[in-house]
């Protein structure tokens, strides 16, 4: 009998990121890793709101990503908001960063998450910044989404 799948398990996710952006296309790295920082990523505990990815001696970074020091480490604890290597390969990488320099977009995490191998993933998006107006717009269309929504209810009711 086949084993089943377990779902990925979410650890953080940017929920910013697309009200602020313009998400053109999406891709899934891999971390270099502390073991305290695996640890601190299964308890759950990581914020990437402020957090970006970018280049640094020819490899992809993930910068200002907060992982909280695990406590149990002791003396082998790693620094909360330390740069982390992104593991892509060179064909994409060498993409990416020809459209960060060329287009000027900027490269954005999305979620934090455990694979399906319980290996950490992170995926990272291809922005735009929006402007003022059309975060409005989406303002706008997400209250008038809602509003539809209580009235067909109502109408059901």
């Amino acid at each position: 009998m086949a084993a089943e799948k377990e779902p990925q398990r979410q650890v953080a996710q940017n929920r910013r990121a697309r009200f602020d952006y313009h998400i053109d296309e999406t891709l899934e790295a891999g971390l270099v890793l502390f073991g305290s920082e695996v640890k601190s990523l299964r308890k759950g505990a990581a914020s990437i709101g402020e957090a970006h990815a970018g280049e640094r001696d020819g490899e992809l970074y993930l910068f200002n990503a907060y992982i909280p020091e695990y406590p149990g480490a002791n003396r082998f604890n790693h620094e909360p908001r330390r740069a982390r290597k992104l593991l892509v390969h060179r064909k994409e990488m060498s993409k990416l960063l020809g459209q960060v320099k060329r287009e000027g977009v900027t490269l954005v995490p999305m979620a934090f998450y455990f694979n399906d191998r319980g290996i950490a993933k992170v995926q990272i998006g291809l922005a735009r910044g929006k402007k003022m107006a059309d975060k409005r717009n989406a303002i706008k269309e997400r209250e008038w989404n809602r509003d539809k929504a209580r009235l067909m209810r109502a109408k059901t009711l």
